[in-house]
Parts: structure tokens; C-alpha cells; sequence
């Protein structure tokens, strides 16, 4: 849903996210880590990238559907198991220092490790997963915290917002009602890979778990999601839209925005709050849904487009574009003055096209920008369809 990045180093690509690209442009591990050549000066041969996805569940209870086999250190293992840490999360943190050091300074080399996590991150920051568990640091009033990363930046600050409330709504809806979002690990990657393809919002479908209530959900959550089957071994996965699983889908899935909702209904708060958190969350559905202010000229016309989307759009439609995927310099220095100037309509999201004539006045092209029809244009940190 926050697709943002369809072009690299100048040209348009078939991709929508970044994810994929930075994963190989730091993929540091050498021919025999990455099994080209047979193991003589490497330790491990190593799966992935230092920058992908995560490899396990962390906690025991998850352990059944870590279906990947994990490389890891077993002798740093035994280390941890010793220590009193359990093997889900040992196997964790043993597979993490598989990696070599990025980078580390002089003064840090010699430092004592009860009074400084100064080692510890030096691997654990530079694993770049899509989510990243982080422990407190020592004698710090920092808590526990689990980083969520494959976000991509938005535009607009509302936009923005809209992904973080989103995201911290959903983890406080699985820890109230008790929900049970896991499932094979491996299909977990295989959304990651898909969600990358252009468009994936609206055309792709995705590996989801649809009985979520656990035998410790309260009554209300088994009421929103319909039944209680927490005597089924293993997980109901099925093939969804984002939109099934965003808005839901009527006798099969109850949608992450209604729990949501459901959950919104049970904790108190201010009218304004209330509102601020309708307004994200419609946004949400709607960039799910693919619903949203009418797209004049493009493919995916009514639809509420991606950033990258937005940008694929003013690429292809631009006059100096020659079909060649290659994004000139002009062209570049269109994009960005529309987006820094936010002409019109350019930081709503929903209506993208500036609501007046906008001429380019790059060094290398005065030719005007075809009108784009904007009949309801409103703040930018508002999206039209929510008013």
C-alpha cells in the first residue's frame, strides 16, 4: 500500500518498492557465503542479503512455523541456551552473528560489555530486516521494542501518519484481543516478493491467515471475527487481496480496518482524536480498496493510486517521455518541482494532478505540462474522498 519507489538511477522500472534494490546494493557476502564456490575461507553459507527478510518467529509458541532452515552460530547458541535464554529466540540472535562487522571504531573496540550493548548493535543494527527486534540497552529506561520497517515514505505528512496510526492500532488490537496472526514463515517472503511488483496493491494476491481468534480471545473479537475455531491445528491460510484483508471479505474474513474499528469501540477518547483516527484509517481503506478520487487518463482510472503509481503516471504521460523508460533530467526536475511545490492537488494523495495549468521551467524544457481535471481539491493533508 505505500509502494513509493518505481525509479533508479534515472530509469522506470517494473518494480514499485525499494526493497529489493537496497537488498542487493548491500548484499556483502562473498562467493562462498552465497554458495558459488565451496566453503575454505567462510563459515556459512548464507541465504540472504544482510538487508531482507526476517528468517523466524521469535517466540516458542511460533516455533512450528519457522519452515525456513536458519543458518546460525552453534557454538554462540550453546552460549545462550547456557545463559538461560530459550532456543526460539537463541537461534535468533545466534543467526545474527553469522554477519561480519560493517563498520566499527577504534574507540569502541576495547569496551566492557556489561555496561555498553556498543558490540551487540555493531551486528544487530547493521541486520536490516523487515522487522528488527530490539532489547533495551543497558541502564536505560528504554523498554522492550520491535522495529517495523518495510514502510516506504510518503509524500505527504498525512499519508504518513495515516501508516504509523495504522500499524500501532493493529499491534494494539492483536495484543487486546488476543489474535493470532502466524503462519509459514516462507509465506511470509513470498509476500514480500510479490508486494514489490508493480501495481500489487490492486492485482496481486497475498498469503494471509484467516482464523485469528485464539482460545483466549475475549468474547468480542470472537463476535467480529466470527466463531471460535481455536481447536484447529496449524492455519487456515488463504490466498487474499489487499483489499479482502484490509476491508474484509462478507463469510470469510473479518478485515483488519473493522477490528480495528471494533477495538476503537472500546477504549475512550476525545471527538477530535476519534476523528483524526477515522480520517487515517479511511485513507487506509481506500488506498486498499484501489477506490478514491477519478484518475483522468490513467490505466487505473477511479483508482486511489500509490505514490508509485503517481510517479509511473507522470513519467509516462509526460511530454518529453519517449516510451524508452528513461527518466531525463527534465523530466526529474518536473517530478521533483511538483512535488516540492505542492501546486494544486500534489501532496493530497488522492488528487494528484495540480488543479491549474503547471509549466515546466527546467533548463532544458519549457514545454507545459498537459492540465490535469481537479475539481475538488482541498488542504493538502487532507485527501478528497474523506471531506
Amino acid at each position: 500500500m505505500s509502494a513509493a519507489t518505481p525509479v533508479f538511477r534515472g530509469y522506470l522500472t517494473d518494480v514499485d518498492c525499494r526493497w529489493s534494490v537496497i537488498s542487493g546494493s548491500v548484499d556483502d557476502r562473498t562467493r562462498e557465503e552465497r554458495g558459488l564456490e565451496p566453503l575454505k575461507n567462510d563459515r556459512f553459507v548464507i541465504n540472504k542479503s544482510r538487508y531482507d527478510t526476517i528468517d523466524s518467529y521469535l517466540s516458542e509458541c511460533s516455533a512450528p512455523f519457522n519452515d525456513i532452515p536458519l543458518v546460525y552460530d552453534e557454538e554462540l547458541l550453546q552460549m545462550l541456551l547456557d545463559a538461560g535464554i530459550d532456543e526460539t529466540l537463541g537461534r535468533h540472535m545466534a543467526h545474527l552473528f553469522i554477519r561480519d562487522p560493517v563498520v566499527l571504531y577504534g574507540e569502541k573496540v576495547d569496551i566492557d560489555d556489561e555496561e555498553d550493548s556498543d558490540h551487540f548493535e555493531n551486528i544487530q543494527s547493521t541486520n536490516w530486516q523487515n522487522m528488527r527486534f530490539k532489547p533495551p540497552p543497558p541502564n536505560s529506561s528504554i523498554g522492550w521494542r520491535i522495529e517495523f520497517r518495510p514502510t516506504e515514505i510518503q509524500l505527504t505528512e498525512f499519508e504518513n501518519a495515516a501508516f504509523v496510526v495504522f500499524v500501532v492500532l493493529l499491534t494494539r488490537v492483536i495484543a487486546t484481543f488476543k489474535l493470532n496472526f502466524l503462519m509459514p514463515i516462507s509465506q511470509v517472503d513470498a509476500n514480500l516478493r510479490t508486494a514489490q511488483n508493480r501495481d500489487a496493491v490492486l492485482r496481486e494476491r497475498f498469503h494471509f491467515r484467516q482464523d485469528l481468534i485464539s482460545c483466549d480471545s475475549p468474547l468480542q473479537a470472537q463476535e467480529c471475527c466470527g466463531g471460535r475455531p481455536c481447536e484447529q491445528e496449524g492455519a487456515k491460510v488463504a490466498l487474499m487481496s489487499i483489499d479482502e484483508i484490509v476491508n474484509g471479505k462478507a463469510g470469510e474474513f473479518a478485515g483488519l480496518i473493522p477490528l480495528i474499528n471494533s477495538y476503537l469501540g472500546t477504549i475512550e477518547a476525545d471527538v477530535d482524536t476519534h476523528c483524526s483516527i477515522r480520517q487515517y484509517l479511511k485513507f487506509i481503506s481506500l488506498r486498499a480498496s484501489g477506490r478514491g478520487h477519478a484518475v483522468v487518463g490513467s490505466a487505473l482510472a477511479g483508482k486511489l493510486r500509490t505514490t508509485a503509481r503517481w510517479i509511473r503516471d507522470f513519467v509516462t504521460q509526460h511530454p518529453l517521455y519517449q516510451q524508452d523508460s528513461v527518466v531525463s533530467s527534465a523530466i526529474n526536475y518536473d517530478l521533483v518541482k511538483l512535488m516540492v511545490s505542492g501546486s494544486g492537488c500534489i501532496g493530497n494523495a488522492v488528487c494528484r494532478w495540480p488543479c491549474r495549468r503547471a509549466t515546466s521551467t527546467s533548463p532544458t524544457s519549457r514545454t507545459a505540462l498537459a492540465p490535469r481535471p481537479s475539481t475538488r481539491c482541498r488542504p493538502r493533508c487532507w485527501p478528497t474522498t474523506l471531506g
